[in-house]
């Protein structure tokens, strides 16, 4: 039975360490897909339709067979923050950041992170999106300055994190927890199932590179 090797369409960091974890070690092709491209739509739809487009884009790299395999499954996965029904991803500079925790502290948010897995040897594609709702510390000015000054709001959706810096933060989450990091380990499962694979066939093991 050959076993696909899963690629991940995507630099962040968190979600690599988060898929490692999982006993998953991707291969990491950045999608350099402009996110700028989807605009003014409902913060769900963002997060599923960008990451349908990094899905997209690296699954279609002439390429990646040679890299991972032509029976590779490509991940592609995008995050947003909804506050009020405005999607927050990551913001653009530090007075951006400022004002975002200015606005969400003691507050509560929906960090919806969008899923797109296709499969190389098939061509179906499956997607979904994740919602894991976030309850945030009534932080002081003196607090968001100094975590704003650390650099880490600049790199995430939201402008936090749960796995970093940011989680002193964050009082308390509904939902997946994985899924606020980047990529929900559950709905991937079910994502890996839907196209006929079992979960448990990515694990590595000392047999496979």
């Amino acid at each position: 039975m050959v076993v696909p090797r899963l690629v991940l369409a995507s630099a962040s960091p968190a979600r690599l360490a988060t898929l490692r974890s999982a006993g998953v070690d991707p291969v990491v092709v950045v999608s350099g897909v402009d996110e700028s491209q989807v605009d003014g739509v409902p913060p769900a739809e963002l997060a599923l339709r960008l990451a349908e487009l990094k899905c997209a884009a690296v699954a279609g790299r002439d390429d990646l067979r040679a890299e991972a395999g032509a029976d590779a499954l490509v991940l592609g996965c995008d995050s947003v923050l909804d506050l009020d029904g405005e999607a927050l991803g990551k913001p653009g500079d530090p007075d951006e950041a400022t004002a975002r925790w200015r606005a969400m502290r003691g507050r509560t948010g929906v960090l919806r992170t969008g899923h797109a897995l296709h499969d190389l040897a098939t061509g179906r594609t499956e997607s979904r999106s994740a919602a894991t709702t976030v309850h945030f510390a009534d932080v002081t000015d003196a607090e968001i300055a100094a975590y704003v000054a650390t650099g880490e709001p600049l790199h995430v959706a939201g402008a936090f994190t749960v796995d970093g810096l940011g989680g002193a933060f964050v009082t308390g989450i509904e939902g997946d927890h994985h899924n606020v990091v980047g990529v929900s380990l559950p709905l991937l499962r079910d994502l890996v199932g839907s196209l006929g694979h079992a979960w448990t066939d990515l694990w590595q093991t000392p047999a496979r590179p």
